[in-house]
């Protein structure tokens, strides 16, 4: 493959057409137009296509696209890292995939550390659904996974679980909803509103357990996979929210809401997975070091 080429390809791409790629790159249309052309007919092809008077991407030019994204930047992160090096001073790339069930106020205080080694860290974080996120750890594009459930024997990754800590479960709720709760906690989420997380956390399906065993009945008005969404709504009184207990504090201070309660029945647990079964990353063991000695302490 000539990557000249797809480097037109991809730059005419991103800007929207060829008249945009040529101000960047310096040349003409006409020659960005042959360049890419010889592309498509080296591929067999066809990466664009004729909409209107613009310059749409076909299915096949998507997924070239995609492809490409992941050549160049790689070949930026060369560069720098040989320059780097060139210059005395290496920085460590740490490549992280924090699964979206997990809270972004934890997986901060998780992450946060690893910035604290004793050798510049650039740290890349992703976000995903926890299966996707072992797949790219298998292909060793991913160093670490943070998740509120271990990796299972039935998935066909060589990986292992570090478990980093657990938390009990903090319900809290505005000022102004929490004047009208009636009777002590937890009778008094009785038909209150109330914003749960999603399917996909692994505390969802405790706490469905959890509401039975105590005969509680809230008004579920709101299910939300994005914690942080779901704090937003909790912080305006549209509903009674469940945080980690871990956090109290900072939930507190930072929303402007009021704890209504806490239970040891819930409880949420975070694993690291890695490739290592002995930790041995600098920014890993940063990680499990603070969660278990700090974060999870108590």
């Amino acid at each position: 493959m000539n990557f000249k080429h797809l480097h037109y390809f991809w730059v005419t791409a991103k800007a929207g057409g060829v008249m945009r790629a040529g101000e960047q790159l310096h040349t003409t249309p006409q020659t960005l137009s042959g360049q890419i052309k010889l592309l498509e007919d080296w591929l067999g092809r066809k990466l664009f296509r004729k909409s209107g008077r613009q310059l749409e991407l076909t299915e096949d030019g998507r997924l070239a696209l995609g492809y490409a994204d992941q050549i160049f930047t790689l070949g930026a992160e060369l560069e720098t890292t040989l320059r780097q090096a060139r210059g005395g001073q290496r920085v460590l790339d740490f490549r992280v995939g924090v699964a979206d069930s997990v809270a972004k106020s934890v997986a901060y205080r998780l992450l946060e550390p690893a910035l604290s080694v004793n050798e510049p860290v650039r740290l890349i974080c992703s976000e995903g659904k926890f299966p996707d996120l072992l797949a790219q750890l298998a292909l060793h594009r991913l160093d670490l996974v943070i998740a509120d459930e271990p990796m299972s024997r039935r998935v066909s990754v060589k990986a292992f679980n570090h478990p980093l800590g657990s938390t009990a479960m903090s319900f809290f709720c505005a000022p102004a909803l929490k004047s009208r709760l009636q009777g002590a906690f937890p009778g008094c989420l009785n038909d209150m509103p109330m914003l749960i997380q999603g399917a996909s956390a692994s505390v969802r399906q405790q706490l469905e357990g959890w509401l039975t065993r105590h005969q509680i009945h809230p008004r579920v008005i709101g299910e939300f996979d994005d914690g942080a969404l779901m704090t937003a709504f909790g912080r305006e009184g549209r509903g009674v929210f469940m945080a980690p207990t871990v956090l109290e504090a900072e939930t507190v201070a930072q929303f402007g809401v009021e704890v209504i309660g806490r239970t040891n029945e819930l409880v949420e647990e975070f694993f690291a997975v890695s490739v290592e079964r002995r930790i041995t990353h600098p920014c890993v063991v940063a990680i499990t070091d603070a969660a278990r000695g700090q974060l999870f302490s108590a």
